[in-house]
């Protein structure tokens, strides 16, 4: 059995921290699988489709800071990656209009087909990844998941 976050856990740990500690490793081990799925399927990395993703949901093109906000990485992690796609061809870059010192990035033709590709295949690991759960156990996990996504903001803005 592999060694998780979960490793440490004992019956003796608070309820909240074994439930805590759950949740991290399942979400490592659905990363994990992810991310070396894209690398054996597509030879790209999780950043990079994650980049990729935040411009196919805002067509009309996204500034370097937004995607670096949205990706919660540095400024620097983005423009790396951004070098990479552009020569690659599957994004543009060009000045923001309003802002000269800025650019906005979009996806090329040839980003929205590799793009494409790659979210349906990732939807499919997905799917296949929580088919142990059924269709009621996992919206049960959304709905509770989303309640406590709720909490944890109430907390944060306190």
């Amino acid at each position: 059995m592999a060694v998780d976050a979960e490793s440490r856990v004992t019956h003796d740990d608070h309820l909240s921290v074994r439930v805590w500690l759950r949740l991290l490793a399942c979400t490592n081990l659905v990363e994990g699988a992810v991310a070396s799925r894209l690398r054996d399927a597509f030879d790209t990395t999780l950043p990079r489709f994650d980049f990729l993703s935040q411009l196919e949901r805002n067509p009309g093109g996204l500034r370097m800071t937004e995607i670096s906000q949205r990706m919660m990485v540095t400024g620097g992690n983005v423009t790396r990656i951004a070098d990479q796609l552009l020569a690659e061809g599957l994004i543009t870059r060009a000045v923001a209009p309003a802002d000269r010192r800025a650019s906005i990035v979009k996806l090329s033709a040839a980003g929205r087909r590799a793009f494409g590709e790659m979210a349906r295949r990732h939807e499919s690991w997905i799917v296949a990844m929580f088919a142990g759960l059924s269709v009621t156990e996992r919206t049960q996990l959304h709905v509770l998941l989303a309640k406590l996504k709720r909490h944890l903001n109430v907390l944060e803005s306190d």
